[in-house]
């Protein structure tokens, strides 16, 4: 693709108002080189002098300005991003509250350490987090730098509130790449290879998968539970960890009434219900957070990436008399709720509320579906289209194979839909455990005529590739 131009008529309307882009970055894919091109692949050559190997990318093109629906690098390509940088602009790049809020705050102060000399910010984030999380009862909050970190001291939090010591999840999990969180992530490849022994009292049973299971939700949590029940004891557990939607795992939306079930259950026997809405939270899957859709109430709540615009913050909110059980000084860090960070997530909130960005999630995700649902028509490699909001999936599967968990997993074949799509100027991302689904994490601030451009690139690359 030497030399090739694409270009795109460009997005004239601002589907949800300025989180659109702003009218500096206009809104279109457009290519004047391949992808990657020359600046970027020197720029990369220079990555592999000075860059461990170990920090891949899924696109080597090296950005210098985004906003909106797009990416822009430094060959001058113009990019239809549906990634978001894994879920974390879903306010868009650069939105305008986010940049107001910061550039404020950066001229004020960047750093103090909130463990030495408190400010406001810090608090109004926790007050926010207080009212947007599930539940009306009494909250707090801890922050903190990444999702990861969260999910950790929520298990601290939990462990001492209780007395108890082990921590269940699920099959197919993501929580983070610490030791302890690398432990109750279920991926070996590429986040646990190598890295052991890991941390022990960890104890995982199935999780709800309607495509490999076939239960409804009340049969998946029975067996969840009985697993649990079994390897660890009910009275042993502080806490179970499960992301409501599963994100690195593959968008698997557990069977209706499987969340409840298990909630229930936790409430029974004293284990404390830790929702990971990391991945999940901010608007993403057309509520605030994904476990409003069934009514679930977690006694803790994780969260990070779409929190702040694109800024490292993560916080811990749960009941006030579980946050309290900890110690003073048992909970914090040198960086976590920076000033600037927070103000960011304030910034971020503010788009969220005053463009209904959970309504426009919604409505992306009602455009997702429509243009999957149609390839899958197409393409009977798609073996299930899911998910909810802005937050969509396929899972590509080879045409009427069978085994012990379902369909056999064609990895090969998402590879090469997503390098089709990257070539073409669209950024997708993959995931699952056996790295055959392809999802789709839009920002909440693109416009519909740039998405539907994107899943014609979309339906191309699953034609050229069957």
């Amino acid at each position: 693709m030497e030399d090739t131009v694409v270009s795109t008529a460009p997005h004239t309307g601002e589907t949800r108002g300025p989180t659109a882009g702003g009218p500096t970055l206009p809104q279109r894919r457009e290519l004047r080189t391949e992808v990657p091109g020359p600046r970027s692949r020197e720029l990369l050559e220079r990555k592999r002098m000075h860059v461990a190997d170990g920090v891949g990318n899924a696109l080597p093109v090296f950005v210098v300005a985004a906003g909106g629906g797009v990416l822009v690098d430094v060959d001058g390509n113009s990019l239809i991003d549906l990634g978001s940088g894994i879920a974390v602009t879903s306010v868009g790049n650069a939105a305008p509250a986010v940049v107001r809020r910061v550039q404020e705050q950066v001229a004020a102060f960047t750093h103090t350490c909130f463990m030495v000399t408190p400010y406001e910010g810090y608090v109004e984030v926790c007050e926010a987090l207080a009212e947007l999380t599930p539940g009306d009862h009494a909250k707090k909050s801890a922050l903190f730098n990444s999702g990861a970190e969260a999910v950790e001291n929520a298990v601290k939090v939990a462990r001492v509130a209780t007395g108890r010591y082990g921590v269940a999840v699920v099959d197919h999990a993501y929580h983070g790449r610490t030791n302890l969180t690398m432990a109750m992530t279920a991926k070996n490849m590429p986040y646990k290879h190598g890295f052991g022994p890991f941390a022990g009292e960890i104890y995982r049973a199935p999780m709800s998968y309607p495509l490999r299971d076939g239960l409804d939700g009340a049969q998946a949590a029975a067996r969840t539970i009985d697993v649990l029940e079994k390897q660890a004891g009910a009275d042993n557990l502080a806490c179970l960890v499960i992301e409501p939607v599963l994100g690195e795992g593959g968008f698997v939306v557990p069977a209706p009434g499987y969340l409840p079930a298990l909630a229930a259950w936790c409430r029974e026997n004293g284990v404390l219900l830790v929702a990971d809405e990391i991945q999940s939270g901010f608007c993403r899957t057309g509520d605030w957070f994904a476990c409003h859709d069934e009514g679930v109430v977690p006694d803790l709540v994780t969260t990070a990436k779409g929190m702040a615009g694109g800024l490292p913050l993560a916080a811990v909110t749960g009941r006030a008399e579980l946050m309290d059980a900890v110690h003073a000084g048992g909970l914090g860090g040198t960086y976590g709720g920076n000033p600037v960070a927070c103000a960011a997530a304030l910034g971020a909130i503010e788009e969220m509320r005053t463009h209904d960005l959970a309504g426009r999630a919604r409505e992306i995700g009602a455009l997702m579906e429509r243009r999957l649902t149609a390839i899958a028509a197409e393409h009977p490699v798609v073996a299930q289209v899911r998910g909810r909001g802005a937050m969509m999936a396929v899972e590509l599967c080879t045409p009427g194979s069978t085994g012990p968990q379902g369909p056999a997993p064609d990895a090969a074949r998402t590879a090469a839909i997503a390098a089709r799509c990257h070539a073409a100027g669209v950024v997708v991302l993959t995931c699952g455990t056996w790295g055959n689904v392809m999802r789709f994490l839009p920002s909440l601030a693109i416009g519909d005529d740039l998405l539907e451009e994107a899943f014609d690139v979309v339906a191309e690359a699953f034609a050229a590739t069957a």
